[in-house]
């Protein structure tokens, strides 16, 4: 039986991989604060069917998870809707001391708020709750997170 060319090539095992990983030079502060990867995604969409209460269900590890990140930044919540409130992050085990809740000031759409607390670049992450979105604004959100060094998440709950 012949094996296909890289199952044949010899592979680093595992332990010494992690070792030589952790032997990695150090990088600079600037790099420390906001890494950004080449390859990563600037905009993700995140859409939930089914009764409010499963949807919120679902959607408090995933916030959950934000809100703990390590950065300095903030998790930004973009005109969350109503049933998302304060006591709702308390229980659902948030860290409501690294979230900011920003609402459209009238005249602003919650399309343009994103887009510019994205390209502040003082959020590791904003979520929005945008219904629909098109590919138009999909690719705004996704430029102005890459120009602030960001993710954009976009919620649809149904």
């Amino acid at each position: 039986m012949q094996f296909p060319q890289s199952l044949n090539r010899a592979q680093l095992p595992l332990f010494e991989g992690f070792l030589a990983a952790t032997t990695a030079p150090l990088m600079e502060e600037s790099e420390l604060q906001y890494p950004w990867p080449e390859h990563s995604e600037a905009f993700s969409e995140l859409s939930l069917r089914g009764a409010a209460g499963h949807c919120h269900n679902l959607l408090a590890p995933v916030l959950r998870e934000l809100s703990q990140n390590d950065s300095s930044r903030w998790l930004t919540l973009i005109a969350p809707p109503a049933s998302l409130t304060q006591s709702w992050l308390r229980e659902a085990g948030l860290n409501r001391e690294r979230i900011l809740l920003l609402y459209p000031r009238s005249g602003q759409s919650a399309l343009e708020l994103a887009g510019e607390a994205l390209k502040l670049g003082h959020s590791h992450t904003v979520v929005s709750w945008l219904q629909p979105l098109g590919q138009q604004a999909k690719r705004q959100l996704a430029q102005a997170a890459r120009q602030g060094k960001a993710q954009s998440l976009n919620i649809s709950l149904g």
